[in-house]
């Protein structure tokens, strides 16, 4: 039995005498580029990130231990987080500033120079670790960017999130790289508006419900959730309404290049090929 393109293609020919291999061949084309772009988040999308926050976390809620409640330094360093984002923006450094207003904050000013310098030492180790990538993200990127024209959009601190897209091995899969200060419609607007995309053929693929699916599903693109489960709170917690139906979700990253080959086969065109003359 003909498939649907297949028996599409069988019709135009039967109708239209002028329509024939090189038209289909022509056509063929266009159907396997139906994505524009196929963009990326990195941080615990790509690669291990919310777990060196917590390593972070955690070494200084011990450190700080000696001055208050382990419980509330963490919630407080949290309170102070958010606090800051909008000033500080996101990243590791950010973040430091953050770990050493709430230390002076909860030792009342009392906390000493040598433990400031256990804070600023446990920042260096974090910024200048390795970058884990996850398993099979390598292979998929490899093989998706046989296929597809890829992106990575991600936020932070811009020389913090270039020198980890330096060390993971895979910078240069991608055709255009987007160092952002937030993930927002207006970002994405201004993204597709720079590289001449169509929303509805821009695909993006991350972890994070508020920045990565949320505005593009706003902006009509085709959003593609993959949970990590140490995806930092702030980024689950979305001012939005989203139900299932709205984007897709995956378990692994690995089942990408089957799920997007699925999607584009049942993807409908608006418009039918144009006759040749």
């Amino acid at each position: 039995m003909l498939n649907y393109w297949d028996q599409l293609h069988h019709v135009l020919t039967f109708r239209f005498p002028c329509y024939n291999a090189r038209s289909r061949r022509s056509w063929d084309k266009k159907m396997k580029a139906t994505f524009d772009i196929l963009a990326f988040d990195a941080d615990d999308t790509l690669w291990h990130n919310e777990s060196r926050y917590q390593q972070a976390k955690d070494e200084f809620v011990r450190l700080l231990s000696a001055y208050k409640p382990a419980e509330h330094v963490a919630n407080f360093l949290d309170e102070v987080e958010l606090a800051n984002l909008s000033l500080y923006g996101y990243g590791m450094k950010s973040f430091t500033l953050s770990m050493i207003e709430a230390a002076l904050s909860l030792s009342e000013g009392k906390i000493s120079a040598t433990e400031i310098n256990s804070i600023l030492d446990l920042t260096r180790r974090i910024l200048t670790a390795e970058v884990e990538l996850f398993p099979s993200v390598a292979e998929t990127i490899a093989a998706l960017a046989e296929q597809y024209q890829l992106m990575l959009i991600t936020k932070g601190d811009a020389s913090e999130q270039e020198q980890k897209i330096n060390r993971s091995g895979i910078g240069h899969y991608f055709h255009a790289i987007e160092i952002v200060h937030d993930k927002t419609v207006h970002t994405y607007q201004r993204i597709l508006a720079k590289y001449h995309l169509r929303p509805h053929g821009f695909v993006m693929v991350g972890n994070s419900l508020r920045s990565d699916i949320l505005p593009v599903v706003q902006l009509g693109g085709i959003a593609i959730y993959i949970p990590h489960e140490l995806t930092w709170a702030h980024e689950m917690d979305h001012q939005g309404h989203l139900t299932d139906g709205m984007y897709y979700q995956l378990d692994q990253f690995d089942q990408l290049p089957h799920f997007l080959s699925q999607l584009q086969e049942s993807m409908t065109f608006t418009q039918p090929p144009t006759s040749p003359h």
